[in-house]
């Protein structure tokens, strides 16, 4: 993405007409102006001829303004909502698959829910704004200048004061704003940073520090936020106060020569009533769109300094998952992985994986202090992080995009922190739905007890951090579902990691229970009874990754 969000050629179109539609709106009031004029200046001499004809002008007008002014806002709302839309979905479609990007999930979703929304304004407002200014107040200088030179002038003067002024405020804006998006994602962050450590904060009695931490944060935005609000206030001011000097001078203007008082100023040496009051309707009109910008122009600062975060995690060149991610056909034959001097890029750290050859039915154990990498090669093996130099190959062909995806179809993990989606058990454990009996895979995950203790059985729903079981009953429940899936290659990330010695024995036998059956067992751990049950060992070392 870039900094400048693109339209594609029926969108620049939609936004085409959306502005033709908005300047021929105001243009219709020069029409519903002159009937004005007319039948008031026909009301001071005493009659006014075919009144009908120009109260019918000035309803009608009146009417069509109306609709092109509504048309051309619903075009550039929904066109504003495509861009919104679009924009938040490259952004998903290229952080989804990245799990070692610079940017944290709290930072994504700030974005995608508080921070692309504000392109909307832009598209809707600011721009259509922007095309106003560009075509109404020349079409209206030219009309009043065709009247009288000398309140031409005068609007020539102060009106281009406006943008002037609006550009220098807007700097300040620009600034503030982006300023102001920082602090979002830096509270975004902090907040999920809080709520996944809430159980520690509260075991270790931190909650009011936590608290007074957060604090902060919010104090920090609310202050941004208010130099954002204190700015737009400033530039209504400077607006309302030259629309309001321009405004009063010319019908300073016009009184003064209707009571002949001054006598310059017009091409026709004197001023009708009619010409002075279709000048005073078209005063106000000249100065709105300039007035519509400079209210829009808070919405343009904040979409720019949306558009330079876009830029910015554009830049952010970390690579992605290896393939697709769809469904396909698993990788034929038996197993084989085979890796050398391997090495993944995690940040700006490459960390060398070790050298591994394995085969079916065999298993390995992972081990190293915290931050060695054990995580990353797993991930590794999985497909999940690309390498930055040496390679791995699966089945005798290279592990990349092209075989990632069919590799993965036999790979079943068991992560050491615990996800589920909002659903049943029974669809947790059988995401495909294939309605098979899942009782022998509880069986073999020792975990036919846990669900006997679930209130609904296989029915329950246990939410995204498993309510209502064990670490250690989860872990069991997520085994069972890589023995139902037929995995033949079963990846584990400290899967007895802060369990008691019993329930840890119990996955420990579950995983060889699998290995007997046939499966190639990978884990990662710290657990010596877990790397004593494993029939390779291989230890990493290095700072944290």
């Amino acid at each position: 993405m870039a900094a400048k969000i693109d339209l594609v050629p029926e969108q620049r179109r939609a936004l085409a007409r959306a502005k033709a539609l908005a300047i021929a709106a105001d243009l219709l009031w020069l029409a519903q102006a002159a009937s004005i004029a007319i039948l008031i200046a026909g009301w001071l001499d005493g009659g006014v001829a075919q009144p009908v004809l120009w109260v019918t002008l000035f309803v009608s007008a009146g009417s069509l303004r109306a609709i092109l002014s509504a048309r051309a806002g619903r075009i550039a709302f929904d066109l504003g909502q495509q861009v919104v839309s679009l924009t938040r979905r490259r952004l998903l479609d290229r952080e989804a698959p990245r799990p070692n990007s610079t940017l944290s999930s709290a930072e994504v979703a700030a974005m995608v829910t508080d921070k692309i929304p504000l392109l909307a304004p832009d598209i809707s407002r600011y721009r259509i704004a922007f095309a106003r200014v560009k075509v109404v107040p020349i079409v209206l200088l030219l009309v009043v200048l065709s009247q009288s030179w000398a309140a031409a002038a005068i609007l020539l003067v102060t009106g281009p004061l406006i943008p002037v002024f609006m550009a220098l405020v807007g700097m300040a804006a620009r600034d503030a704003s982006a300023k102001q998006m920082v602090e979002i994602g830096a509270v975004n962050r902090v907040l999920v940073d809080h709520i996944a450590a809430l159980p520690d904060i509260r075991l270790l009695g931190g909650f009011d520090r936590s608290r007074r931490a957060f604090a902060v944060h919010v104090d920090s935005l609310r202050e941004r936020t208010m130099a954002v609000l204190r700015i737009a206030f400033l530039s209504s001011t400077v607006l309302e106060l030259f629309a309001a000097i321009g405004m009063a001078m010319v019908a300073v203007y016009v009184g003064f020569t209707l009571l002949g008082e001054i006598n310059f100023g017009t091409w026709r040496g004197t001023m009708t009533p009619a010409t002075g009051i279709f000048i005073l309707l078209l005063v106000p009109e000249f100065f709105q769109p300039l007035r519509d910008l400079a209210a829009a122009w808070h919405d343009k600062a904040a979409a720019d300094a949306v558009r330079d975060d876009l830029e910015n995690a554009a830049g952010d060149e970390t690579a992605a998952i290896l393939g697709a991610g769809g469904r396909v056909t698993p990788l034929d034959g038996p197993v084989m992985i085979r890796v050398r001097e391997a090495q993944v890029l995690r940040g700006a750290r490459h960390i060398a994986l070790p050298d591994i050859d394995l085969g079916p039915g065999q298993s390995l154990a992972l081990t190293g202090p915290s931050g060695a990498g054990k995580s990353t090669a797993l991930d590794a093996l999985a497909g999940l992080l690309p390498l930055s130099s040496g390679h791995i190959s699966v089945q005798g062909v290279p592990l990349d995009d092209a075989h990632a995806d069919a590799w993965r179809a036999r790979i079943a993990m068991v992560p050491q922190r615990l996800h589920m989606p909002d659903a049943a058990l029974h669809d947790i454990l059988d995401p495909h739905g294939t309605g098979a009996n899942l009782a022998d895979a509880l069986s073999r995950a020792d975990a036919t007890d846990v669900v006997a203790a679930l209130p609904d059985g296989l029915d329950t729903r246990l939410g995204e951090t498993g309510a209502g079981v064990s670490g250690g009953e989860a872990r069991r429940l997520l085994l069972a579902r890589a023995l139902f899936s037929g995995a033949d290659i079963i990846i584990a990330d400290e899967p007895t990691a802060d369990l008691d010695t019993d329930t840890a024995a119990r996955i420990i036998a579950a995983l060889r229970r699998a290995q007997s059956a046939g499966a190639t067992v990978i884990v990662a751990s710290h657990d010596p009874n877990l790397i004593a049950a494993m029939d390779r060992v291989v230890s990493l070392s290095g700072p944290d990754s």
